[in-house]
């Protein structure tokens, strides 16, 4: 996980998106937000050389290639799973069924899209805030000694 790399939402519903967008910049962070329409978009992008995104934040019901498929594919490649992005699903609806099959995928979240703006804010802020502070296999080295460097001063 690169906590000052890209957030990718993938979300095919335009008006979502501008609202994530809105949400994003009220809340000042200093990553990118990439947005793409479809599963298909994101996973081709997901491959590229050189990009290590922060999250992922997916819709469910995506065109060509659905938010399940998407993150069955990001966690069985060997490429992607080593970039250790944590898959969220931010969705619509769900039903107990749709919780619980993603939840043997091994997402890391599943969060139903507040209608409300500052509620909306309020759950991205949380997100974002949580994944800051987790560690990961690729930035243990660099988030342990930020931690024990803070407690250290707060012993003084």
């Amino acid at each position: 996980m690169n906590k000052k790399g890209p957030i990718v939402v993938v979300e095919d519903d335009l008006d979502d998106q501008m609202i994530l967008s809105e949400v994003f910049k009220s809340l000042n962070y200093l990553n990118e937000i990439v947005f793409f329409e479809d599963g298909e978009q994101a996973l081709n992008y997901l491959q590229k050389d050189g990009v290590y995104p922060f999250l992922i934040l997916s819709d469910i019901n995506l065109p060509k290639l659905d938010g399940f498929r998407l993150r069955q594919m990001v966690y069985t490649n060997d490429q992607l799973s080593k970039k250790c992005i944590p898959y969220l699903f931010f969705s619509t609806t769900a039903s107990q069924k749709v919780v619980a099959d993603a939840y043997t995928m091994s997402i890391q979240g599943f969060f139903i899209k507040p209608t409300k703006f500052d509620d909306m804010k309020d759950t991205i802020r949380i997100i974002i805030e949580y994944w800051q502070k987790c560690f990961s296999p690729n930035n243990y080295k660099e988030h342990y000694h930020q931690w024990n460097a803070a407690s250290n001063k707060e012993q003084l």
